[in-house]
């Protein structure tokens, strides 16, 4: 859309979507070598409890939800038809460099050390997954 057909457009309606009220309507999918040492990690570093780990063979996660806080992180392990995806995250902690130092004890590698910046100290690492997670204590200036 060009800045000069803004007139002509129509913002969609919004539609009224039936899910699960533990759930949000967008959430990462990410599928990994080691699934089960992700949990491990993710609850080590972040607080993560799990939801729901599902293993029809018993050996490899079909399926598995985290929660953070009120967000739902969704993966599997990799298999033959499903290749290793990661991604990159955002997330709010309540001291950044006590996340950060979870995280490099737990096998992460720094990208960013954390330090001050607008709003809170920030900074960010790469799990042992491929992940790569940006963590953020917020301070507000109001």
């Amino acid at each position: 859309m060009h800045v000069s057909d803004s007139k002509k457009y129509q913002p969609a309606k919004m539609e009224t979507l039936d899910f699960p009220k533990n759930h949000q309507r967008l959430m990462p999918y990410l599928v990994m070598k080691d699934a089960d040492r992700f949990i491990r990690f993710m609850q080590d570093v972040f607080g993560a409890k799990e939801k729901m780990n599902y293993k029809p063979d018993g050996k490899i996660i079909a399926h598995a939800e985290l929660s953070i806080g009120e967000s739902v992180i969704m993966f599997s392990g990799d298999t033959t038809q499903l290749e290793p995806c990661t991604i990159g995250g955002f997330i709010y902690v309540a001291d950044a460099d006590e996340t950060y130092k979870k995280a490099i004890d737990s096998g992460a590698i720094g990208v960013m050390p954390i330090k001050e910046s607008p709003f809170g100290r920030s900074g960010g690492f790469t799990d042992p997954f491929g992940n790569t997670w940006w963590v953020k204590a917020y301070r507000s200036t109001e």
